[in-house]
């Protein structure tokens, strides 16, 4: 019997520019996924779940997307076998401590906790940016998303209380130290987010839009100075603006955190989320009340939407020594605004799933 456990991610800052060849700036949680399994005789592979039925697939017979929560572990599945690895029959069953739908890649958690079980199972030797590489192929070859590698390299990457650099142009990876005295409250905005609909892949296509306007291979090849070419419509300039500023809020926040300016990288927090709702529109309402509610409290020094948007969660970034009451603040003022009872999470920056550790 082998354990392994693959964490959920955040984004700090750096949204939507992944599929635009720029830089982001993430961390892993200290919320994943666990997966226990051991090898079986044979080619039959049993996949378990805590509230859903059992999924049987065959380590031979190609397997079929379905839609459902098995599409991530059967995907990597299948990257393993098409890339030459002799997968053999296994049984795995998995929990999660990650929400599923808030934005915090509980999809990358359980691709990489897949993978990284099946390096131990079967004794894979996988560089573990390769390992980060089949997962993003799984997703988006399978599981039908077109994300880009941003959710598996912090799964895989993640080192405890640092944040993770990476240019997902060149896929080259560093690590930030985080300063002591804040912590990360992740608060669930009651709308499931999902990016199989057809907003996050309109907006892709925006922003290749507006690179191809532009003349550049992608848009991290282009400033927001540059954004006043006369062939851009209105709506991809718009579109277009959030990433050229999502990649310079980047830069300027791995140079707040080197100081240990928090005041300064949470203002780069809040800066970034006035800019999915103006520029990207890929906020809700729900989201936008949890900021503002959020950014006016005193131990918080900013807050933003995490991950793909439309709908999932908020990370705000909060002083250690208030956590607790902002988080308490937080849920009834959002409650008693809206309605909603929501969920908040205390989180820390964790280790993130290696196939050597």
């Amino acid at each position: 019997m082998h354990e392994v456990f693959a964490p959920g991610r955040v984004e700090l800052l750096g949204n939507h520019t992944d599929y635009n060849s720029g830089v982001v700036l993430s961390a892993a949680l200290d919320l994943g996924t666990t997966a226990r399994g051991f090898r079986r005789d044979g080619t039959s592979i049993k996949l378990r779940s805590v509230g859903f039925p059992e999924v049987i697939v065959d380590a031979v017979t190609p397997s079929q997307p379905t839609g459902e929560w098995s599409d991530y572990p059967v995907g990597v599945i299948a990257k393993f076998i098409e890339a030459g690895y002799a997968v053999g029959g296994f049984e795995v069953d998995f929990s999660a401590t990650l929400p599923v739908g808030a934005g915090l890649s509980s999809s990358a958690s359980i691709e990489v906790a897949t993978a990284v079980l099946l390096c131990k199972l079967f004794d894979f030797k996988i560089a573990p940016i390769d390992l980060a590489r089949i997962c993003k192929r799984a997703e988006n070859e399978f599981a039908g998303v077109n994300c880009g590698i941003l959710d598996q390299v912090s799964c895989v990457f993640g080192r405890r209380q640092q944040a993770i650099f990476l240019d997902c142009r060149d896929e080259s990876v560093r690590r930030i130290p985080f300063p002591e005295g804040v912590e990360l409250l992740i608060v669930h905005s009651g709308v499931k987010h999902a990016l199989t609909g057809g907003e996050y892949n309109e907006r892709r296509e925006q922003c290749f839009e507006a690179a191809r306007i532009l003349g550049v291979a992608a848009l991290r090849d282009a400033s927001t100075a540059d954004l006043i070419h006369p062939g851009l419509s209105e709506i991809v300039r718009k579109r277009a603006a959030h990433i050229t500023g999502e990649n310079e809020r980047v830069f300027a926040g791995v140079d707040a955190l080197s100081r240990g300016d928090l005041k300064e990288f949470g203002a780069l927090l809040t800066a970034s989320h006035a800019s999915s709702m103006n520029n990207f529109e890929n906020s809700t309402p729900e989201l936008d009340i949890l900021v503002r509610i959020a950014t006016g409290l005193p131990g918080i020094y900013g807050a933003r939407l995490t991950g793909g948007g439309f709908g999932g969660a908020i990370i705000a970034l909060v002083a250690s020594e208030h956590i607790d009451n902002e988080m308490v603040n937080i849920l009834e003022r959002f409650q008693n605004e809206t309605g909603i009872k929501t969920a908040a999470y205390h989180c820390r920056i964790g280790d993130g799933a290696r196939p050597d550790a």
